[in-house]
């Protein structure tokens, strides 16, 4: 295994891990800035920089399992990247748009799942 596909393991692992910490601490980050958050997404015209994080986590963790999954040998290992991945976007895309009422929680699962995956090919190619 190249040490390319190592770095794309250890990117997706740091990309799902940031926005697994980004998803725990912002909900004590609203409460402990109670109105700060609504002033600056009025000041910045939308949801600012804050609200970009996830979607740039989710291109940085899609280009990391694409490279993750074209040097994995199990097509289930590839599945589950690519089926974490899916339902991470859908969750974060859903609570942008409003659609259906999912639990904050849910967006975990497929974060550590997507940390877990990345990691279980880093050890496996060492």
């Amino acid at each position: 295994i190249s040490i390319r596909s190592r770095v794309f393991d250890v990117l997706g692992a740091c990309a799902s891990g940031l926005c697994l910490i980004h998803c725990i601490a912002t909900p004590f980050l609203f409460v402990a800035q109670t109105g700060l958050h609504k002033v600056h997404e009025r000041s910045q015209g939308g949801t600012g920089m804050v609200g970009n994080i996830d979607i740039l986590a989710l291109v940085i963790s899609l280009i990391a399992i694409y490279f993750s999954a074209k040097s994995a040998t199990d097509i289930w290992f590839k599945v589950l990247l690519y089926a974490s991945w899916l339902l991470l976007a859908f969750i974060i895309l859903n609570e942008k748009l409003e659609l259906l009422k999912i639990a904050e929680f849910m967006i975990y699962f497929p974060s550590i799942a997507l940390v877990t995956l990345h990691l279980l090919n880093l050890k496996k190619h060492f």
